[in-house]
């Protein structure tokens, strides 16, 4: 069998690969690891709006319960709410049950620790380890030593009022476009624009339970690219189902993807003395149009693994402040220990008011440079092939070369499948193009011969 934990959390089909079963067993793992001293442990349980929640959340908290823990439901909340609301109300763990941005039959269970912060590897291998052993030398509690469960009215309240205190500008005289993706955000987002002064108009934000994420949010923001013209709103937002990332539009419609927020938010940070060490953090996916615009700043852009488990990591690891992916996860860790779409949208539209400039016109600062993919059939046990061959090595040299400084090459093995993405970036995307099908076709011949 497989390792349980993915990259974000336990993640499958709800109620085929990630059964009742399985959640009240990671919820007596998860207390049983993630709590320790005499006190009554306390462990937070949130949930976004997709019809098996109601189902996990009944076995996870089961699971909770008969380790001896109280379990404190929070009811339908952004992932993000978990994080700040672990440590603002003192648990020893927060859980999410949510499957992000995938559609509504999977769902997910993610761990959350006692500063917010998701599990490393070790916390995540202990909780399968013991539920692998068979829960061997787990305390068994019996009539008063077992958990309560028991409901915050006022959870989502608190996340708001948090959210509200990020920024110290209000959105009077603003238009604001909010795509709530029938998940997570349905209220939060839309009643905090709204307690900030905002006109707000609202699309995908009546959940039933199974349109969570259906053509709609950050995954597939075309509608709200529609609506913010024909509304003639200022910009617009997009959340994903759990609301920890956002993307925005402009007022004319464009999409303004996380490597331009963070572009935005980084130089903005850095004229008002906020972004430590002048420092961004983003992962190698980040479009190359990116880092020359920063570099124009004088803003030092820091690279990880593709993740955002793998940028936090680095921000925490050297007191950096912000980071994040193009897809919208962005990390302010000033004010929240994961991604946070609503603190995101917020950020953003709070640097649109303050300049008194358009979205486009703060966009406009950074170039996206033309960027192509092409997977190459690799064995297994031969993606680092780019690495070994000295025709590949010479001809990836060469591709560098050609583009002047001005484009890159970069090769990603597969985690899950037998193959390695080639990506190339440069000005001219025909050229390009025929670069990265003429590389995948070496590499596929190198392993073939």
């Amino acid at each position: 069998m497989g390792r349980m934990f993915g990259t974000d959390g336990v993640r499958g089909i709800a109620n085929t690969e990630l059964t009742a079963e399985l959640a009240y067993n990671l919820g007596r793992a998860g207390a049983y690891v993630l709590t320790e001293g005499t006190h009554k442990p306390k462990i937070l349980v949130g949930m976004d709006t997709r019809i098996s929640g109601d189902m996990l959340e009944s076995a996870l908290v089961s699971g909770i319960l008969s380790f001896g823990a109280e379990a404190v439901c929070l009811g339908v909340v952004p992932t993000p709410a978990i994080a700040y609301l672990t440590r603002k109300l003192g648990a020893d763990a927060g859980v999410m049950i949510s499957a992000s941005h995938n559609p509504v039959e999977y769902n997910g269970i993610k761990f959350f620790d006692n500063k917010g912060y998701k599990l490393s590897d070790e916390l995540e291998d202990n909780i399968e380890s013991v539920i692998e052993n068979n829960f061997k030398d787990v305390p068994v509690p019996v009539g008063g030593d077992l958990g309560r469960k028991r409901v915050e009215e006022s959870a989502l309240e608190e996340y708001i009022e948090y959210a509200k205190s990020t920024i110290n500008v209000d959105f009077k005289g603003m238009k604001v476009a909010l795509d709530c993706a029938n998940g997570a955000a349905y209220e939060a987002a839309v009643d905090t624009f709204r307690d900030l002064g905002a006109e707000v108009v609202v699309i995908n934000n009546d959940p039933d339970g199974v349109n969570i994420n259906k053509n709609c949010g950050s995954t597939h923001p075309e509608e709200l690219m529609e609506y913010v013209v024909k509304k003639n709103c200022d910009l617009g937002l997009a959340f994903d189902g759990d609301a920890d990332r956002c993307l925005a539009v402009d007022e004319k419609g464009n999409l303004i993807n996380g490597d331009f927020i963070l572009g935005i938010c980084a130089k903005e940070f850095k004229k008002q003395g906020r972004l430590k060490n002048d420092t961004l953090v983003v992962t190698v996916m980040s479009n190359l149009g990116l880092d020359i615009a920063m570099k124009k700043e004088s803003v030092n852009v820091v690279k990880t693994k593709v993740g955002d488990r793998y940028v936090l990591e680095e921000m925490v690891k050297s007191g950096y402040k912000l980071g994040g992916e193009q897809s919208g996860h962005v990390i302010f860790l000033d004010h929240n220990s994961t991604g946070d779409g609503l603190v995101t949208g917020l950020q953003l539209a709070a640097i649109v008011k303050k300049s008194g400039k358009t979205l486009s016109e703060l966009a406009s600062n950074i170039k996206e440079l033309p960027q192509v993919l092409v997977n190459a059939k690799v064995p297994n046990d031969m993606k680092d092939i780019h690495e070994k061959d000295e025709e590949i090595k010479n001809e990836i040299k060469k591709i560098e070369e050609s583009l002047h400084g001005v484009g890159r090459v970069l090769i990603r093995p597969s985690g899950t499948e037998p193959l390695v993405r080639v990506m190339l970036e440069g000005e001219n995307q025909e050229e390009i193009d025929a670069m990265a099908h003429n590389l995948a076709k070496l590499i596929e011949s190198k392993v073939n011969c």
